[in-house]
């Protein structure tokens, strides 16, 4: 079980396919910084990137988040499902097209393996359109599991997959 934490460092990834996917992410943030217990430390550059898994859909705008929170990881985890929930996202497919997801990518150094939630996230490993924005905000950050930084994870990617895996800085506006 997640046991209740003071001012956790916390990272989470958005992202969205559908619609205008720029006005998702910005009422993702909006929607983060309304949370309760969670304040917002920093955002990263939007980067246009290829789909993952079902390549057949648009393109996603992605985005990492920087920020502190007060309370449990499942407690975290259920704001951004009502988040999410308020930008009209439905849970059809896996991989599919979304107007708006929210991972849950670290709470602070801890590792948790329930259920209903993995962290670190453990898919963000292997993808350029996490580790990208991550590095921007943390470039020095160890990650647990993994015991690398987000750079190095990024080089370790098989070139092949790193060609799959197109990441565009664009802007916000």
């Amino acid at each position: 079980m997640a046991a209740p934490a003071s001012r956790v460092e916390v990272f989470i990834g958005l992202g969205s396919n559908l619609g205008r996917p720029l006005d998702y992410l910005r009422a993702g943030v909006e929607g983060l910084e309304a949370l309760p217990g969670f304040g917002l430390l920093g955002r990263s550059s939007c980067y246009l990137t290829a789909p993952v898994g079902r390549t057949d859909q648009p393109a996603f705008a992605n985005a990492v988040v920087h920020g502190m929170y007060d309370g449990t990881a499942l407690e975290l985890l259920a704001g951004l499902l009502q988040v999410e929930a308020a930008q009209g996202r439905q849970r059809l497919e896996r991989w599919g097209p979304r107007t708006l997801d929210l991972d849950l990518l670290l709470f602070g150094e801890q590792i948790l393996d329930l259920p209903e939630l993995r962290v670190p996230h453990p898919e963000m490993c292997r993808r350029a359109f996490v580790l990208v924005p991550l590095m921007e905000l943390a470039p020095e950050l160890v990650l647990p599991v993994w015991a690398k930084t987000a750079g190095q994870l990024l080089d370790a990617l098989a070139p092949e997959e790193r060609a799959l895996q197109k990441v565009e800085k664009m802007a916000w506006a």
